[in-house]
């Protein structure tokens, strides 16, 4: 009859173990300012998550924007329900470079893209920027790596930049203070379901 008794003071001193030792973090980190966030990988999920932070921003009344890098025409939810909130958008709006086969426009709309990124990157009222699919700029070179890495370190200190997209840049993970990398265990496209409106895309 003791046993249930036991466990459950075995589970409160763990319990209260892991509270202490979160309090101590917590209490530890004192720097505030705004931080470079990349979520790379090969998964499902990083433009999702880069959106969800956007929107969790704007939930507290913070200015946001967002760019688009490779996204095409093509309709975009977030994008559709954000701009309706006053977000400000900038999109590549050339596609996968799988269907331009053309470099030099693509390259031409990356920079094209990359100006409105650093008028962002500048802007001291921009609390959260996305970055979306800025990483295949970087490694198909389009953009400058020096230039991109020393407007995000020289950005305004409370800005947060948040950066989606395949196989980051070394450089880039270095200069991040948080990188994720998705990686994917199963994909309903690999079984031969198609992408689905609203969850997809």
């Amino acid at each position: 009859m003791s046993q249930p008794l036991d466990k459950n003071a075995t589970h409160k001193a763990k319990m209260q173990q892991q509270q202490a030792t979160v309090a101590e973090r917590v209490k530890a980190a004192q720097e505030k300012r705004g931080t470079l966030i990349v979520i790379t990988g090969n998964g499902k999920g990083k433009s999702t998550s880069g959106f969800g932070t956007i929107v969790r921003a704007l939930g507290y009344d913070y200015k946001t924007a967002v760019v688009q890098y490779v996204k095409g025409t093509w309709p975009c939810g977030e994008r559709d329900l954000l701009q309706q909130l006053g977000v400000p958008f900038h999109v590549m709006g050339t596609g996968f470079t799988w269907d331009t086969q053309d470099r030099e426009k693509d390259i031409a709309a990356a920079q094209e893209a990359w100006a409105a990124s650093k008028v962002f990157l500048a802007d001291p009222d921009i609390h959260v920027l996305l970055l979306d699919e800025l990483t295949y700029m970087l490694s198909f070179e389009y953009l400058d790596i020096d230039e991109v890495l020393g407007a995000l370190a020289n950005r305004p200190v409370e800005q947060t930049v948040v950066i989606t997209g395949r196989d980051a840049h070394p450089r880039l993970i270095e200069l991040a203070d948080t990188v994720s990398e998705v990686q994917p265990i199963k994909h309903a496209f690999d079984a031969g379901i198609k992408a689905r409106k609203g969850v997809d895309w």
